[in-house]
């Protein structure tokens, strides 16, 4: 029979609070209580953090690929191992790997490799996020715009059917999809996010209302916010339901701006990657261009990993230690509706979480076992 693992830290922070000189008790993948060290009854088995601090494990729900395996040109088992362990090193413990705009082809393909890793037991996945192909080649940044469709049922009935439950979430334009093509996506429990859009204010809004949950990168690719025409931007920072994921790299975001939106939303707010890989390979070839990624000289995707997102909150855009660690883990968990799972240090909750020092470097992550992690 397998022993508990207890975790003392001098530090936890549980999502919701602060506490000092407790002890995290796991059984088995289950954190079954978090106790004051001195009301510990299980001590022979105790790994000692005294001078770390324990979070929550971080969720990406935006990333394309890793170690020079770009998902959409490798849809395999193996680039979604490259995945999770990029953002395992990264302090994720789960993933939402991504496919930009791109033939129904490779859509398909992507799927067929998604639940292949699914069946051969493949850690951290979520699903899949297809970003598009229905969105607004007005604002398709560096997606190609050969792809770019009007949808019709029958076409997006074929690809939910296929992708059933490995399809998690849809980025889509809602002034370019109907209302019934948003309801049948919603009917397969697929989160719905607005982005590549540019839709007004009210169609923002009118979206909002029915159902659209979720805003693709808040400011990139979409209809700015402007003093005659708000946007999907402003509709986003006024639409109280509603959440929007940001990338904090510097590049796709000014940190001035992240600070306006984080105060515009709160709560609302949730951080992703964006991250891709290098590759000269199908529509998407990304290079390295210092610290981001460049596809035909336009701006394509980050070079970030979810701790490093963690600290420039921190760093630059002035979020206090608890709210960056909220807007990397516990806000994107609710996105997804993995809040009673994900996101905490409780009792009931899955037993993976980070091991920070005191600068708020990342030593390690559980996946129920301790990993190395990265720099960030």
């Amino acid at each position: 029979m397998e022993k508990k693992k207890v975790y003392f830290s001098g530090k936890i922070f549980t999502g919701d609070q602060w506490l000092s000189n407790h002890a995290v008790v796991v059984d088995g993948n289950t954190i079954e209580q978090v106790v004051a060290l001195d009301n510990l009854r299980e001590k022979e088995a105790i790994v000692e953090l005294k001078d770390k601090i324990l979070a929550p494990a971080f969720i990406d729900l935006q990333i394309y690929g890793a170690n020079r395996k770009l998902f959409s040109v490798y849809p395999s088992v193996d680039a979604l191992y490259d995945l999770f362990e990029y953002c395992s090193r990264g302090g994720a413990a789960l993933f939402q790997p991504t496919v930009a705009t791109n033939t129904m082809e490779v859509f398909y393909r992507c799927i067929d490799a998604a639940k292949e890793y699914r069946q051969q037991g493949g850690k951290g996945m979520i699903g899949l996020h297809l970003e598009g192909p229905w969105i607004n080649a007005e604002k398709r940044g560096a997606h190609k715009v050969e792809c770019i469709q009007e949808p019709t049922l029958k076409e997006v009935k074929g690809l939910l059917e296929y992708g059933k439950g490995i399809i998690t979430m849809i980025t889509i334009a809602p002034e370019v999809c109907s209302d019934e093509v948003i309801e049948l996506i919603q009917s397969y429990n697929i989160i719905v996010s607005a982005g590549h859009s540019n839709a007004t204010y009210h169609q923002a809004i009118a979206a909002f209302d029915k159902g659209i949950q979720v805003v693709t990168h808040l400011y990139n690719a979409m209809s700015p916010l402007q003093h005659r025409e708000p946007g999907l931007v402003g509709a986003s920072f006024l639409h109280q339901q509603v959440r929007s994921s940001i990338i904090p790299d510097g590049y796709h975001v000014d940190f001035r701006a992240v600070k306006i939106a984080k105060q515009m939303m709160k709560e609302r707010l949730f951080a992703i990657t964006d991250a891709v890989t290098e590759t000269s390979l199908g529509f998407y070839p990304h290079q390295l261009d210092g610290d981001k990624y460049i596809s035909e000289g336009i701006l394509s995707g980050s070079a970030l990993t979810m701790h490093k997102a963690f600290i420039n909150l921190v760093r630059y855009a002035d979020i206090p230690v608890e709210e960056a660690l909220r807007m990397c883990s516990l806000y994107p968990a609710q996105v997804m509706h993995l809040d009673k799972q994900y996101g905490k240090i409780a009792p009931g909750y899955t037993a993976q979480f980070l091991v920070l020092d005191e600068d708020l470097n990342l030593v390690q992550m559980t996946n129920n076992e301790f990993i190395k992690a990265s720099s960030a």
